[in-house]
């Protein structure tokens, strides 16, 4: 710990008097003595250069001031600012330098014992007995008093603190507001030792209490809770920065003024008796004696602590080197830094080595070649294991001079530290606990170069600069955010074995978590090494960040396949289970939905069986066309291709296609076929059921207006799927034919019923459409005139092409063949010849649900076919949607008035009283149009009297016997002539305003 910070030089000795006070000035030494004289000393050998400082030479008396005071001289002071020489004796005398002649003498302050001076301001203290009084110097020869200031006790010390006066009295601190005079307490002073107040540079105090010293601000508040700690109670204090410099009995004591303050030097003398502070050295004076301590050099001093294992104390001296010696200060401080890194990391204190591995500014690569199990990329920036750091030669010419150490003890410290055999020590947990500590605080500046470089390098290339072929043997890499770049620079270089050692002393220490975050950022690890170790640790997490960070999409997707299939077949640990399940395919895909949907398509197959909807979610939420969608499920996964598009539907109905939604029909109507062929096959087929298949069919029939009908209506069977085909046709406005379905193949009349009904009210709430009858008079003409209703339904079914020429028999043999309430079978019609059905056929409308009915169209009476109690209940159910004397002219002549009485009771009750109604209504007009001629007549019985006096409004003159005009107050007259150009005037006016705007 102790070096030598101070040479002792003699620089006098056998003065004939004793010396009482000791000063310098320039390179001369000014010795006070007993008697009463000042002996000027000065160098023994001529200075070969104008220095103004003391010199280590044997000083000689120069000259002998007699009777300099009339009393022994206590202190001396140089004020180089002012070129005044201060002395303290029995009073305190200024005297002018070089030549000593009497400036001013404060009679005042005799038998003062202590002062203190402040060089800024040009004030003086002093206490004499109980008083502490204030003088100024005014700039010339005189000195003024400012005031005078009584205290409790007689003052031992005394320091100028700021504004204010620091005293030590007998047995306390006090601080003296120089402002009011008031005295504000501090603390005790110590019991054996008298106070000692020290001013420090940085305008603190070091307060004495005995042995220890307390440092306080200019308020007395105390600044820190260490103590500097003498080895006895000192007499005097000097502060040379950065060391303090104490008097004790036998001794002087220099220690650092940093925490913990620790002793550096003891110069042993005897009989010192003060202790000052010259501008180059501290002055040590003895009865007949003066010895010197020359501050050794700063960079000798470091070399002293360095070689002695006292790094810290060494790079506190650094910070002292002066500034023009930045450079060299720097390069300094990364050694020590270096050194006590590598003695820390030797020693066990791997956490602190590595700040100082921080502080010296290192490469990383020395740091990691300390750790001989960690892989690092190929690179020719990675040094010897056993290249160390060294003190250069800056440093070596630093030590030499009055330094004491050798060179040997130099080259015998670095050979211990280069047989210091760092391969053969193993790696524990704290060792990588602090190497990635050291790789996290160095990462942000070495990634932030190189992004910065990354970016350079695009930028360059966007402009046109072109730049070297890259070398082939350079390995490449793709990054997140930073696309496919070279690793041929220094700053990318580096961040990729950074990144790299990274991951791996993460993955040591067991911090699976932190590497997943590492991959999950901007990095730069080598993708060989990485995958190689997270395959062999069975990091799997981390791996499929590290592809996912390179953009090796279909690697990480295919390990995932493998992971979730693994944990399918229970063949890995039960942590694999939980993580890797086929969710985290579609996780890993919906960020690439918008850069790579093919990607997306390719591996979604792989989860599309066992994650169904997640795996739809993600086509509709990743905003993957739907066509494109549609069409590789078509091809891959057909059985899927249904369900991708009900949730489509289901989504927004508007943003299908229509392609898309007859595709789905399309499906479902498949679906359907194959159900029939199977049951057909074993002869359970049964028209009347409705399994969830065609549950499914018949609404996406009725509900999606997007499918092509006549494609579907083609591929119907001819003998099943009746209300499928009605459904069919009564989207293409086959009305008639769907009714004729639903009466006479589904015998069901409720559906019919139901079907008028949707097409009324969609036809009622269309925005030009009206409501109309016509289709329920439509029903009413099948049910009253079956035997046509079939003619037509052949024919138009001929026309539509549902069917080839060569079925068109059958078709109607199955139509025909209907079964009559009561469950009698008959056939309605026969067959007639096949080109007449034809012709008639396509001469057919195709639009029955919106022509008029023929009223005058004969009907077959007496035809025991006609289904004459369905008519009334349609008649008796809808009589307020149906045109009642329409209705009447179908219905044949022998229907009895009874039966339709449920029909024509609320018919004409409704007729009856809209008619009663209309007539009110009527009235209530005629009463209105009344009132209102009466109204009329009784403004124009208004009657105005002109007289001789009446004036006109505008002109103001007399109407007289002019052509006048009334407002409809009935009050203003106005001249008829006033009142047109009056108008005349507010149109012109109106039209020229309109221009205007």
């Amino acid at each position: 710990m102790v070096h030598n910070a101070y040479d002792s030089f003699q620089l006098l000795t056998n003065c004939p008097a004793r010396i009482d006070a000791v000063e310098s000035h320039n390179s001369k030494l000014f010795a006070g003595c007993y008697d009463g004289s000042l002996r000027i000393y000065s160098p023994q050998s001529p200075s070969s250069s104008s220095s103004d400082e003391l010199r280590q030479d044997s000083y000689l008396l120069e000259t002998t001031v007699t009777g300099f005071s009339k009393k022994p001289i206590v202190a001396m002071k140089v004020l180089a600012s002012r070129e005044l020489l201060l002395s303290l004796s029995e009073s305190i005398a200024f005297h002018k330098l070089p030549n000593l002649e009497t400036v001013a003498v404060i009679t005042k302050a005799k038998g003062a014992n202590a002062y203190s001076w402040d060089d800024r301001r040009g004030f003086l203290c002093f206490s004499r007995q109980k008083r502490v009084c204030v003088f100024k110097h005014d700039g010339g020869g005189g000195f003024v008093e400012v005031r005078d200031y009584g205290v409790p006790d007689t003052v031992k010390s005394i320091s100028w603190c700021g504004e204010n006066i620091c005293l030590g009295i007998r047995k306390e601190y006090v601080i003296l507001n120089t402002a009011n005079g008031t005295l504000s307490e501090v603390f005790p002073s110590g019991r054996v030792a008298p106070p000692l107040v020290t001013f420090l540079p940085s305008g603190e105090l070091l307060l004495g209490k005995d042995n220890i010293g307390v440092f306080v601000d200019q308020n007395g508040k105390l600044l820190q809770t260490e103590r500097l700690c003498w080895s006895e109670a000192p007499t005097a204090i000097v502060i040379q920065n950065p060391y303090a410099i104490a008097l004790l009995p036998r001794r002087v004591e220099v220690r650092l003024l940093r925490s913990p303050y620790p002793l550096i030097q003891t110069i042993v003398l005897q009989n010192i008796r003060h202790l000052v502070k010259s501008n180059n050295a501290v002055i040590v004076g003895l009865d007949n004696s003066v010895h010197a301590l020359f501050p050794v050099s700063i960079g000798a001093q470091i070399v002293q602590l360095t070689a002695s294992g006292n790094f810290e104390e060494a790079l506190a001296l650094c910070k002292l080197l002066p500034s023009e010696e930045s450079s060299l200060r720097a390069a300094k401080e990364s050694s020590i830094h270096t050194r006590f890194a590598h003695y820390l990391f030797e020693n066990g204190s791997y956490e602190e080595a590595m700040e100082h591995f921080l502080a010296s500014q290192v490469d990383i690569t020395h740091v990691l070649s300390m750790y001989p199990s960690i892989t690092l990329p190929k690179t020719t920036m990675i040094p010897p294991p056993d290249k160390m750091l060294d003190i250069s030669g800056e440093e070596a010419s630093l030590s030499r001079g009055s330094s004491g150490i050798s060179d040997d003890m130099e080259s015998s410290f670095l050979e211990s530290e280069g047989n210091a055999a760092l391969e053969s020590k193993k790696m524990s947990h704290n060792t990588l606990m602090a190497l990635i500590k050291y790789l996290q605080k160095k990462r942000p500046g070495i990634i932030e170069k190189a992004t910065s470089e990354g970016t350079e390098e695009v930028i360059s290339d966007a402009v046109g600069k072109s730049y070297g072929a890259y070398d082939s043997s350079k390995t490449k890499k793709s990054n997140k955010g930073r696309g496919t770049i070279s690793l041929n620079s220094g700053a990318r270089e580096m961040a990729a074995i950074l990144d790299t050692a990274l991951l791996q002393a993460l993955l040591h220490t067991g911090q699976s978590g932190a590497s997943v975050e590492l991959l999950k950022g901007v990095n730069y690890c080598d993708v060989k090494i990485c995958e190689e170790i997270l395959m062999k640790s069975k990091s799997y997490s981390a791996l499929l960040e590290l592809f996912k960070s390179n953009s090796m999409h279909h690697e990480a997707l295919k390990l995932l396949n493998q992971l979730s299939e693994e944990s399918k077949s229970n063949q890995s640990q039960t942590d694999v289970k939980q993580i890797f399940s086929p969710e985290l395919i579609i996780e890993y895909l919906k960020p690439l939905c918008r850069t790579d949907p093919m990607l997306v398509l390719e591996y979604s197959m792989l989860v599309l069986e066992s994650c169904p909807t997640q795996t739809i979610d993600l086509f509709l939420s990743g905003n993957i066309s739907a066509d494109l969608v549609n069409s590789y499920l078509k091809q891959h996964a057909p059985n899927m291709q249904g369900r991708y598009l009900e949730l489509m539907m289901a989504m927004n109905e508007t943003a299908v296609s229509g392609n898309l939604q007859n595709e789905m029909v399309q499906i479902y109507l498949s679906e359907v076929l194959d159900l029939h062929a199977a049951l057909s096959a074993q002869q359970k087929w049964d028209d009347k059921d409705h399994p969830p298949e065609r549950k499914k069919l018949l609404s996406a029939l009725e509900n999606i207006s997007g499918y092509n009908p006549q494609t579907l209506l083609k591929r119907l069977p001819r003998d099943a799927l009746y209300e499928e085909r009605a459904v069919i046709l009564g989207k293409m406005n086959q009305h008639e034919l769907a009714l004729s379905i639903y009466v006479h193949k589904l015998h069901a009349p409720d559906l019919a019923l139901a079907y008028c009904d949707r097409i009324y009210e969609s036809v009622s709430f269309l925005p030009s459409g009206k409501p109309s009858s016509n289709i329920y008079l439509t029903l009413l003409q099948i049910y009253l005139n079956p035997k046509k209703s079939a003619k037509d339904f052949a024919k138009r079914i001929v026309a539509l092409g549902s069917f080839e020429s060569s079925d068109t028999t059958k078709m109607m043999e199955s139509v025909l063949s209907s079964k009559v309430k009561g469950g009698r079978s008959k056939k309605i019609v026969a067959i007639e010849g096949a080109e007449d059905m034809l012709r008639a056929g396509l001469s057919s409308s195709t639009d029955s649900g919106r022509s008029d009915v023929d009223a005058e169209e004969p009907m077959e009476e007496g035809n025991s076919t006609v289904m004459i109690s369905e008519v009334l209940d349609l008649l008796s159910q809808r009589w307020e949607r149906i045109n009642g004397a329409q209705a009447l002219k179908l219905l044949p002549r022998e229907t009895k008035l009874q039966n339709l009485l449920p029909f024509l009771a609320p018919l004409l009750r409704n007729s009856s009283e809209a008619h009663r109604n209309y007539s009110v209504i009527k009235s209530l007009r005629q009463s209105e149009n009344l009132q209102v001629k009466e109204e009329l007549y009784k403004h124009r019985k208004g009657v105005v009297q002109v007289t001789s006096d009446s004036m006109c409004s505008l002109c103001n003159k007399k109407i007289g016997a002019s052509v006048f005009a009334v407002y409809p107050n009935g009050k203003t007259l106005v001249h008829f002539v006033c009142f047109k150009d009056s108008q005349g005037m507010k149109a012109v006016s109106k039209t020229s305003h309109g221009r205007r705007r």
